[in-house]
């Protein structure tokens, strides 16, 4: 059962309603973690604002995917990972690739060590070492992308810790952990 619940969508403000309504159209449902974000319109504008800025920069949507399975994994959210693991078969990744950005590994060299450096992130929780950088950085990773993939795994930690403090009810194919 959910910690913090759901907001009704018929018993919010014409502008948080506008907003679920973009949501829902954009698509196609209302997931409950933006229903749960919600509770705080500051937070669910926050989060929806800066997950569409990373959109813009050179992370890919397969290597977006891959940080966000990879950090669901490590910070143990179940609801994320059940999310991710849908929307990245819509980002072209295989169940092979899947299971190796669980497991903070990928395939090709750079999104590689995207992965490995996600997992370092989470797991060390921003202490990461000049040597592990210095490996990111020989598979390409040049320094803005390593700004996006912190930015991405902050957005992802966001996502988890909700999830796993709010105990928000998974809306997807559940995957287990």
């Amino acid at each position: 059962m959910s910690r913090i619940p759901t907001v009704n969508r018929n018993q919010v403000s014409p502008e948080l309603g506008a907003t679920l309504d973009a949501v829902k159209a954009k698509l196609g449902m209302v997931p409950n973690l933006f229903a749960t974000f919600a509770q705080a319109p500051a937070v669910l504008n926050a989060y929806l604002g800066f997950s569409e800025a990373l959109t813009k920069g050179k992370l890919s949507a397969r290597q977006r995917e891959v940080i966000a399975l990879a950090a669901a994994q490590a910070n143990a959210c179940q609801y994320c990972l059940s999310a991710h693991t849908l929307m990245s078969k819509g980002a072209g990744l295989s169940e092979a690739d899947i299971q190796a950005a669980r497991a903070g590994q990928a395939a090709d060299a750079q999104t590689d060590a995207i992965a490995r450096l996600t997992v370092q992130i989470v797991s060390q929780r921003g202490v990461v070492s000049d040597q592990d950088l210095a490996a990111a950085r020989a598979a390409g990773v040049d320094d803005g992308l390593l700004v996006e993939v912190i930015a991405a795994v902050a957005l992802n930690t966001l996502t988890n810790y909700a999830n796993l403090i709010a105990g928000t009810e998974i809306d997807f194919p559940v995957v287990a952990l």
